[in-house]
């Protein structure tokens, strides 16, 4: 783009810094200055011509295309989701062996599963948080890090309390990464592709439940040759298990470090829009490679100022003062969720995530230590409560592979329902969805209490596991589309820490009744799911919306 200025034509690539405000005195002087018509959509020079077009958030998404930039990005982003899932359900493909080598009772394997639920209640609203102040990527990486770091030196741990330890801060860093890759991978997409995108990357998390049951635990754990001394330590093939499930975070931490920008919409409301203008012109690029279309010259329309300056903190009460705005800014974010036109969403929320977390987790996480009670017993897995005693005095060894058979079945049975949101998601809502598919879910679990046999319980595993996936899409979708941009890791973060305070206490009751009464605990599941279900008909309609 030209201007004319004293004769003279000049680049003039300066974005537009504040779709409110725009300071002349930071302009250079030998280009003239730039004055903003805040009755239409373009930057006018002084002399009234015409210098650039200025977009919205979703005018630049859309003139940056679609293609090869956002197929990275699902990549990249559906490792990491791959990569939580792994890390969180390592521990119920460990549970059959581990717990001899550790000496575990039931109640301790319910701690055990409950250990990482509770490191991501603690990490979700914290990185979520953080991600709204000061970047989406930055938190991933770190968060990915954290995860696969003490993920990994859990392997080495010789006794339960320092294993239950390092789980639980593993699990701190996978509270930070999965709400915030789905606010950082909504943000790059266009309005009319963002539903079945995100429900793309939401099958991830099968791919990572079939590495974690079939690629790693049935590959690994049952081998003689994975187990060796180190020391004192035992070296056991779960152990090794254990030390692969760190790897994909750990690598997920490098790929966005390496390869990922920053959240274009971030930048923008945090009015660094020269930042934001360089993503979409990397975004552009990349979906226009191998075409002759030049990038369009544009500004930002935005709403936020940059951030303030930073201060020096003196000492005493000066600090104690500073410790308090910050909780209070920390708390802030809530606050807001509860408060104005969100508040309703926000309580239906509240309620549907606690349901689906205490039934979805709570089933799924001792999947495979009932389907070794079925394999021993040959039929419901609550039709002999006697048999656990008999489990705990039997050895781990050898390990029975048809555990991680029937996991590896009920995780592929997720591809339908994946395969289904994708397909209709952006045509039916996320809201219909989710409501459906979590009644199906509750009926599902309810006759898995009813049958008698270990196909019949199976089946309806396998039923239960591919309608819930789309539940979790849904949910992944209107979650990221009911809240703006400077509430939405937050808001997201702090859901997904009630839902692992719920994915704690199903997992404690299944610890303390599965050995009593197998019937308390899945009928809980099943009236959980069906509340939620009906309450999720009371929220909003978000089908192809804006994002604010």
């Amino acid at each position: 783009m030209s201007r004319n200025n004293n004769g003279g034509d000049k680049e003039a690539r300066r974005p537009l810094l504040n779709g409110n405000q725009l300071d002349p005195t930071e302009l250079d002087s030998d280009e003239g200055e730039v004055i903003f018509d805040r009755r239409s959509s373009v930057i006018s020079d002084e002399s009234g011509g015409t210098a650039t077009k200025r977009l919205t958030y979703e005018e630049a998404v859309e003139e940056a295309g679609f293609g090869l930039f956002h197929w990275l990005l699902l990549a990249v982003c559906g490792w990491a989701n791959a990569s939580d899932a792994v890390e969180i359900l390592c521990v119920s493909f460990l549970l059959p062996t581990a717990r001899c080598d550790l000496l575990l009772s039931s109640s301790d394997m319910g701690l055990l599963t409950a250990s990482i639920f509770l490191g991501m209640m603690v990490g979700g609203y914290m990185w979520g948080y953080l991600a709204d102040q000061r970047g989406r990527r930055k938190v991933l990486v770190v968060s990915l890090t954290v995860n696969g770091l003490f993920g990994g030196l859990a392997s080495a741990a010789p006794w339960f309390w320092l294993f239950l330890l390092l789980r639980f801060i593993s699990g701190i860093g996978v509270g930070g990464s999965i709400p915030v890759i789905f606010s950082y991978f909504s943000e790059f997409m266009p309005r009319l592709r963002r539903g079945a995108m995100i429900s793309a990357l939401a099958t991830f998390w099968m791919a990572g439940n079939i590495l974690a049951a079939v690629g790693l635990a049935w590959l690994v754990i049952p081998r003689t040759w994975a187990r060796f001394s180190l020391g004192t330590l035992d070296f056991q093939s779960w152990r090794l298990f254990v030390v692969l499930c760190s790897v994909p975070s750990t690598s997920s931490a490098i790929l966005f470090k390496l390869l990922m920008p920053e959240s274009p919409k971030f930048l923008m409301e945090a009015g660094r829009a020269e930042e934001a203008i360089r993503v979409f012109r990397l975004m552009f690029e990349m979906n226009m490679k191998g075409t002759e279309k030049a990038f369009p010259e544009f500004a930002l329309r935005t709403n936020s100022k940059p951030g303030g300056e930073i201060r020096e903190i003196g000492s005493g009460d000066t600090k104690r003062k500073h410790l308090m705005s910050v909780l209070k800014q920390g708390l802030l974010p809530i606050k807001q969720m509860f408060s104005g036109s969100v508040k309703a969403r926000s309580i239906v929320l509240l309620i549907i995530f606690y349901c689906i977390s205490f039934g979805y987790y709570g089933l799924w996480m001792w999947f495979p230590e009932l389907f070794a009670r079925v394999e021993s017993s040959g039929g419901s897995p609550c039709a002999n409560v006697s048999m656990p005693s008999a489990l705990n005095n039997q050895s781990c060894y050898p390990v029975k592979t048809a555990v991680y058979m029937e996991g590896f079945i009920i995780a592929a049975s997720n591809l339908p329902g994946n395969i289904f949101t994708i397909l209709i998601m952006d045509s039916t809502g996320g809201k219909t969805l989710l409501s459906c598919s979590l009644i199906v879910s509750s009926l599902s679990v309810f006759l898995i209490y009813v049958v008698q046999t270990k196909a019949q319980s199976l089946g309806l595993s396998c039923i239960f596991s591919g309608v819930s996936v789309i539940a979790w899409n849904a949910l992944d979708v209107v979650g990221t589309e009911l809240y703006p941009t400077q509430l939405r890791s937050s808001a997201l973060g702090f859901f997904t820490g009630v839902g692992r305070v719920a994915a704690i206490m199903g997992n404690v009751v299944f610890g303390k009744l599965v050995d009593s009464s197998c019937t308390v605990p899945i009928l809980l599941v099943s009236a959980l799911l069906l509340t939620g279900g009906l309450v999720a008909l009371l929220l909003p309609q978000t089908r192809q919306t804006e994002l604010t």
